[in-house]
Parts: C-alpha cells; structure tokens; sequence
C-alpha cells in the first residue's frame, strides 16, 4: 500500500517547495492583509495540485533536511532524503552545488548505503561523518529504481526493465523537486553516480537536458560524475583475466578461463543476445572466485566478505551460478573486526531507528541494501554499454568526470581507460596527450593519492589505495576532487 499522507503533510509539501515565492507574496502586503493572503495562497496551492506529485512531505526542525515520496508513475512511489548543508557558502560568482547519489545494483539503496556508508554527514552509528560530502556541496539521496530501499512499487509489473525508465523516473522526481523550488533549481545539479548508477545517470544526465530544453525542468546541469561505473561490461569482463593473472590472484590456467568467457560475452553482446550475456557473465565471477580463491570483486588486495562495502555470493547460489548481487552491511564487518558487539548494522538502523524518525514509511515495508526484484527486472539491460552515451554529453558541452580506485576489480581501472579509448569525441586525442598531476589530501602533500587530467569537459580521476567504493577507503582525496569537481566555493 502506498503511504496516505495526512493534510498537514500536503499542506506542508507544497509550502516547503513554493516557499520563496509565497514569502514573498506575503511580504509585500499590508500587516492587515498578510494572514488572509497567505490563507488564500495556500488554499489555492492545495486545491491545485495533483494526484502523482510530491507526497508525504517532511523535514526536520531547522529545516535543515527534507524527504519524502514523488509518485513517478501510478502505484510506482519514489522516495528522496535532501540534506541542505551547514558549510554553504554564499559566492555570486560560484553557486554552491547540490548532488545527486546515485547508488549501484542495480538496486542498492542511496538513502541507505551512499547515505550511512559513504558519504552522508552521520555514520551507521548515528556518528558525524568528518568527510562528509556536505562540506563540498547539498546531497539529495534517492532510492532509485523504484522498489530499492524504502521506495517501492504497487504491482510489480511497474519495476522498470532498462535504464531509460530509471532514468525517466528520476527525471520526474526532479521536475517535482526543483521546478517549484528556487533554491533548488539556482544551485548547479551533479550527478554522481557509483558501479552500476553510472549507466543511469549518463541517461539521467541526457534525459535533464531534453527536458530543461523542451520547459520542463528548471535547472543547472553541472555535471555528471562516473565512480566506478559499469560503462563497459565487455571491456570490465576482459580486464579481469589479464589483472587478476598481473596480481597473482590467478593462474595462467584461470586466466585462459576468464578471457574464455569473456569471449562468450563479447559474441553474445555482438549478437544483441543480453540476458544470456548476464548469465555468462554471472558463471564468469563463479569461476574467477573459485580459481582466485575468492578474490573480493571490489577490492583484489581482499578476499570476498573483507571488504567494508562489497558485494558477495551466497554458496548456495554459487552452486547454481546465479549470483546474488547485494551490497554487504559495511559495519557488520567492520563491527567484527573491531570487535564491537552492537550497534552499526544498516539494516536493523534503517528499519529502526531511521524508519521511525522519517514517519511515512510504509509499516509494511522492510528496508533492504539491495532489491533482487529491481536486478531480475533490469536483467535484459544489465550487459549493455552506454559508451555512446557519454559521447553524447561531451558533444553537448556537459563536464563528464570519471574516477576509479586503483584496486577496483568488477569496474577495474584498466577496463575504464579501455572504454574511455572507444569515445568519438573530438577531444579525445587531446584529452590522451595531456600529462597527469600528482593529487594530495588537502593540507598534506607528504603522499600521492592518485593523479588527475583534463581536457575541455573531460574529466579523469585516478585513485591510489581505493577499491570499489572511493569515498569509503579513501575519504580525503574523495572530498578533494568532488570539490574541484563541483566547483564548490572555499570555506
């Protein structure tokens, strides 16, 4: 059932995303017509909104946060967490930015893991976060596709298929967003985007500027930024034989297995066959995992389960080989390790704590880190590329900014330069010529951290000592750049 927001919660959504122009109305009249006005105002907003538009509406005291429910489709309820951030600082000439997290999976929850796990102001320990993003920029987190985490579908016939209708529903969620919300629609929209979010938010990224350009959504496209992005899968699933083999997580015997398969995949891909290109691939992390002794796809130093963030196979669905994609409880690990006994699991805090904090929630609803349910649906689309994507926003002028983790394994480095050299654009030579600078921790330049270049709107980070999952393992260097890369105003 979907969440039947009370009065207050309408009247209160459409006050907070009208508010500038209603204050101002109000200002400009006599004490003795104010209240009438406003009363006016806001009858005339609830009588004309409309069934599918922002639902259930909240925010904290200060104000200082919001979430809530946009109905994208009929019976397909997609939910948001905005956080504006107590660092913003006020520079004509630069406007502080906002971020959208997309999250992997497909179906891994951003309200949740890029929330709590990565890069949000507080920790799954309800503890701040000293390399939260918030310094550089506002975050707005989202459950996206609908039926990750706390969003959620009536029927499931309504899970979306390929990543143009994810992209379609997010761009409904920011027309309901930033449209009637000047703040909002005057600070420069990022688009970040981590593991398989990346695909999603190069058609986001197309889908923004159709609808800014036909009048339907107002706002600043700033830029749209591929953290380890599944871009490529056949050029991923190619680099993972010859880079398991250089780091003596697997044989010649297990390499030879690896670019086997990985040939498969190509002749399957070629062959538009893409659901049977998802199913090579999952027996192809079968093979590597028991040939590599079960190397973590996320980070090759690591064996599978010790990585804080990774994404695991259960045996049983091994013995099957049918991967389970699901990201696991970062803390619990991390909890074990350091051997605290309670408190840190994201999902006992996001179905407690969290769940009880945001109040329209359905009670029937169980917060999970990943939908199994949005992966089976978007199967078919799962292996295909969207280089040709990306072309299209460099042609259009949009920054594209790439960074990878020097230990990434399932969106290796070595696969992301390989799909970078398939792009038509025109400043690609260019873009190869140019040297790469030495990146440091802001006020400590005792260590590389990774190396950076650019040419025009073409972006490219490399990150030393980084698996997977950036900001996680490397957090300095990752607040760095999302800066440089915002644009964000000093402090």
């Amino acid at each position: 059932m979907s969440p039947s927001p009370s009065v207050f919660q309408l009247f209160f959504s459409l006050y907070l995303y009208n508010q500038d122009k209603i204050e101002k109305l109000i200002h400009k009249q006599s004490s003795k017509m104010k209240r009438s006005v406003a009363q006016m105002v806001i009858l005339c907003l609830i009588v004309s909104c409309t069934i599918g538009e922002i639902k259930a509406v909240r925010s904290n005291s200060d104000g200082s946060e919001a979430w809530g429910y946009v109905e994208v489709r009929p019976k397909a309820h997609m939910f948001w967490w905005h956080y504006k951030s107590p660092y913003r600082v006020e520079d004509p000439s630069k406007p502080w930015p906002i971020i959208l997290w997309l999250q992997g999976g497909p179906g891994a929850s951003g309200v949740g893991i890029g929330n709590f796990q990565e890069v949000g102001p507080l920790d799954t320990f309800l503890k701040p976060r000293n390399s939260t993003w918030l310094k550089k920029a506002d975050l707005l987190f989202v459950d996206s596709p609908v039926g990750a985490g706390y969003s959620f579908v009536e029927e499931k016939e309504l899970y979306v298929k390929s990543d143009e209708e994810a992209a379609k529903d997010l761009t409904t969620l920011l027309q309901q967003l930033f449209n009637k919300n000047q703040i909002l629609n005057h600070s420069p929209l990022y688009i970040v985007a981590e593991s398989y979010g990346g695909k999603i938010a190069v058609k986001l990224g197309l889908s923004v500027i159709n609808a800014v350009q036909s009048g339907k959504l107002k706002l600043h496209l700033g830029g749209v930024v591929l953290g380890d992005s599944w871009i490529s899968p056949e050029d991923f699933v190619f680099s993972w034989g010859p880079l398991l083999n250089y780091v003596s997580r697997l044989d010649y015997n297990g390499m030879d297995l690896s670019n086997s398969l990985a040939e498969k995949i190509r002749k399957q891909l070629k062959n538009g066959e893409y659901v049977e290109a998802t199913e090579t691939w999952m027996e192809l992390e079968s093979i590597i995992s028991l040939h590599s002794n079960s190397v973590d796809f996320y980070n090759f130093m690591l064996d599978s389960g010790m990585d804080p963030l990774s994404l695991t196979t259960s045996e049983e669905t091994r013995k099957e080989n049918r991967i389970l994609k699901k990201y696991s409880r970062y803390l619990n690990d991390l909890r074990s390790a350091n051997n605290v006994d309670e408190g840190g699991d994201l999902d006992t805090l996001m179905n407690g704590v969290i769940k009880k904090k945001l109040k329209i929630i359905p009670k029937d609803l169980v917060w999970g880190n990943n939908s199994g349910n949005v992966f089976s649906a978007m199967q078919a689309d799962f292996m295909r590329p969207t280089i040709d994507g990306v072309d299209e926003l460099l042609a259009k002028g949009i920054d594209v900014t790439i960074y990878n983790g020097q230990l990434d394994v399932i969106c290796s480095t070595s696969g992301t330069e390989a799909w970078v050299r398939k792009l038509k654009w025109e400043g690609l030579q260019e873009f190869k010529k140019m040297e790469r600078e030495p990146l440091y921790c802001e006020n400590d330049r005792t260590r590389t951290r990774g190396f950076t270049k650019s040419f025009k709107n073409l972006h490219f980070y490399w990150i030393l000592g980084a698996g997977h999952f950036v900001p996680v393992d490397e957090p300095c260097v990752a607040l760095k750049m999302v800066g440089d890369t915002t644009k964000s105003p000093q402090l």
